[in-house]
């Protein structure tokens, strides 16, 4: 019978190519983090203060900005830790728990986006009827189940993760991740596999497609909709699309820097790629609803007027 020693903790190798530049990358995730902290925060305070903003897509926008938070908590607190430690080990129970907040973060981004584009779809094809499809009771509703949905059923997946027994301890990022560390497994992970490429699938791909089928629907009735309607409804959906397309080439970014041999490209390029959707998404959304939607803008004029 084979004799193996299990592993218990495991070496992140990525931050060993950041040991020359450490301080700088240390000083420049540092203010990242401070930034997105700030900029979500201000959003979620100006719609929380603000009377007029107690609307179902600003609430949507809220939180939005609160899972921002929460995914880049999860990542650019260790991250700066990490940089500093001269050992760069993780334990096993730690690299769980950062897959589990990274992962359902990822996750709750795309069911929130999809609330986001029904909304939109009410809104603009169904006005009449916007006040009984979005009621306050389905808006409460949508965000709980954007939120425990993701967390509960990627809760029960990686209790297969949790499962297996690992010979190896070197994951070639800065970060855990589900498909590196099965990987990394001593027996044969078939299984583990097929249920991590469905669940990512059915997270990822339902989302999407609700998205879709709400924009198809948006732009079917636009053709038939007079310029200015057009021009309306454009202005009202530039937001959201930008931050869909945004959180999604991060996604994308993410998965083929995950999947597929990348060392012939220089380090930097590949980290970029790797955090993107971490630290892009939550940076840029803020930016992109604080200067798009009116009224946000307004609000946030009140807050910080700008003098002459």
């Amino acid at each position: 019978m084979q004799n193996i020693s299990a592993v218990t903790s495991f070496i992140l190798v990525a931050y060993t190519e950041m040991e020359k530049l450490k301080y700088l990358y240390f000083t420049v995730f540092l203010l990242l983090y401070l930034l997105i902290l700030c900029l979500n925060l201000l959003v979620i305070g100006v719609i929380y203060s603000q009377k007029s903003l107690h609307y179902p897509m600003y609430i949507f926008v809220c939180n939005l900005a609160v899972n921002g938070i929460y995914g880049s908590t999860s990542l650019i607190p260790y991250l700066l830790y990490q940089l500093m430690s001269p050992s760069h080990e993780i334990s096993l129970g730690l690299c769980l728990a950062q897959i589990y907040c990274l992962h359902t973060y990822g996750f709750i981004e795309f069911c929130i986006l999809a609330v986001m584009s029904y909304d939109r779809y009410i809104a603009i094809c169904r006005p009449l009827h916007y006040h009984m499809f979005v009621s306050t009771q389905n808006v409460i509703g949508l965000i709980v189940l954007s939120w425990t949905y993701p967390l509960t059923a990627f809760g029960l997946c990686i209790i297969l993760t949790t499962k297996l027994t690992f010979c190896s301890r070197f994951i070639p990022k800065v970060y855990c991740a589900n498909f590196m560390l099965v990987r990394l497994s001593c027996f044969d992970t078939t299984v583990h596999n097929a249920v991590g490429l469905v669940t990512v699938s059915f997270f990822v791909l339902f989302p999407i497609s609700m998205i879709l089928f709400s924009y198809i629907q948006i732009v079917r009735i636009c053709i038939l909709a007079s310029k200015e309607s057009r021009f309306k409804a454009l202005t009202t959906c530039a937001p959201h699309l930008l931050a869909f397309v945004n959180f999604l080439v991060g996604s994308i970014f993410e998965i083929i820097q995950s999947r597929f041999e990348m060392n012939y490209l220089p380090y930097e390029f590949r980290m970029f790629i790797s955090l993107y959707f971490l630290i892009f998404s939550p940076l840029l959304n803020p930016v992109i609803y604080g200067l798009s939607v009116h009224n946000i803008r307004v609000q946030f004029l009140k807050v910080f007027p700008v003098t002459e």
